[in-house]
């Protein structure tokens, strides 16, 4: 009888137990990690939106000669910097410590991409004061600029390991997206009021750019959760989006190149930076709900932790009964041999009495079998969660495959994606995936 009961204790080793410990401090590591992840995305967030303004302000200025936005572009320019000075502040008190520095690697190397393209933002604006560039280069350097943030974002959703928190980062990420989109039409349509005329290929690419926040509005749609939703479907039935709306079909009708006000410049920019200052309020709610549930999953894994460890206690001071313990060699429910047809011809009353029979550590393994249980039932979530991060990853390299064979530009490219999507009733993620596959092929 002793005998048994040591070999009982013995399976149930001080070792075993730590490693039980050891996995759920690992998972409090990472979520502690991602919580601060998460805090860089919402310094991210609030640059980008800065800078979204600041463009739009600077296209303005340059297509007017300067005679307009002149104060207001300074203005903005404030709020960028600012927003850049908080997030490099962030930057440096997570990664750049005496400490070896935890982040991932694809992660840091966004993060250096684009703190390298912010560290020549004094070069552009003094272009931009001298009027030395055209509004399209100067649209195309602060969009450069964007997306190596927004990128930031993306890595951060696809590094992701809670299911949760990645449903979230893949929400906000294709908000934003579909927002700067947004934040590109303003900036696009500023230009062509500011040079009093609208021609085919501008409208052109002002279609292509509310065809691509459409797509992306899509995606935060299935992700989103409930209350941004709400927000975002009152936003669509709200008179800033009539407003833009009733501009993109002034602008449609002047696509034969017709005469137009400059004065109507500075309504357009009004009317679309209304709307995308609401699309801001739901960025603001989103990113809110992205902190709030990070730092509940760091406390609610520290529960965890502590209530592993109370458990642990109590079962070293519970009287081991007589029989083995139930561990995987013994439970009927663990895969075993392949051509083992246990499961289905066991008769469920035997399965019963050697459960009952084997029950001395019961506790304890059921604790460890619901602790593998969570991390298996993450990993499913996560894979599915990821799903949409994946297909953004597949349109991206159809893209390429698309402008180095035609020799056309990543939009043109991203257009003809869409084209080829609504020709044949299907989705961009799926055309990308065909044109992907028969690249690899070749």
């Amino acid at each position: 009888m002793l005998k048994q009961k040591e070999t009982s204790a013995a399976l149930c080793s001080d070792a075993t137990k730590r490693f039980l410990l050891a996995a759920k401090h690992a998972e409090i590591t990472v979520l502690e990690q991602l919580s601060s992840n998460c805090r860089i995305v919402i310094a991210v967030c609030d640059l980008v939106h800065a800078l979204q303004k600041e463009r739009g302000a600077s296209n303005i200025f340059l297509g007017s000669k300067g005679a307009r936005y002149s104060s207001a572009r300074l203005q903005y320019i404030s709020h960028s910097e600012s927003a850049e000075s908080l997030l490099k502040s962030h930057l440096k008190s997570l990664y750049l410590t005496n400490t070896v520095s935890s982040g991932n690697p694809r992660l840091l190397s966004s993060i250096t991409l684009a703190m390298q393209a912010t560290d020549y933002l004094p070069h552009l604006r003094e272009q931009i004061n001298k009027q030395g560039l055209s509004a399209l280069e100067s649209t195309r350097a602060y969009s450069r600029l964007i997306a190596s943030l927004l990128t930031v974002i993306f890595e951060a959703a696809d590094i992701a390991s809670d299911p949760d928190i990645t449903r979230l980062l893949v929400s906000l990420f294709n908000f934003m997206q579909a927002k700067e989109y947004a934040g590109q039409e303003r900036a696009w349509g500023a230009i062509g009021f500011a040079e009093t005329h609208f021609e085919s290929h501008l409208c052109e690419k002002l279609h292509t750019l509310q065809h691509a926040q459409d797509h992306h509005f899509t995606i935060f749609s299935e992700f989103s959760p409930p209350a941004s939703m709400q927000s975002f479907c009152e936003l669509n039935e709200s008179e800033a989006t009539f407003d833009v709306l009733r501009l993109r079909k002034m602008i449609a009708q002047l696509s034969d190149g017709s005469p137009i006000s400059e004065a109507i410049s500075e309504v357009w920019f009004d009317v679309a930076t209304r709307r995308i200052d609401a699309l801001q309020t739901i960025e603001v709610q989103l990113t809110q709900s992205l902190l709030e549930q990070a730092n509940q999953k760091v406390i609610d894994a520290k529960n965890e932790l502590t209530n592993h460890q109370q458990l642990l206690d109590r079962f070293n001071d519970e009287h081991l009964s007589e029989g083995s313990p139930l561990t995987l060699l013994f439970d009927p429910n663990m895969p075993g041999l392949v051509e083992d047809a246990g499961k289905d011809n066991a008769n469920p009353a035997a399965i019963d009495e050697q459960t009952q029979t084997l029950a001395a550590h019961r506790s304890f393994y059921d604790l460890l079998r619901v602790q593998a249980k969570h991390i298996e039932d993450m990993g499913r979530e996560l894979d599915e969660a990821k799903r949409a991060i994946h297909e953004q990853k597949v349109i991206g390299r159809a893209k390429l495959v698309i402008m180095n064979k035609f020799n056309l530009s990543e939009n043109s490219a991203y257009r003809r994606l869409q084209k080829q999507a609504m020709s044949e009733s299907t989705t961009i993620a799926s055309i990308a995936t065909k044109i992907v596959t028969i690249a690899e092929k070749m």
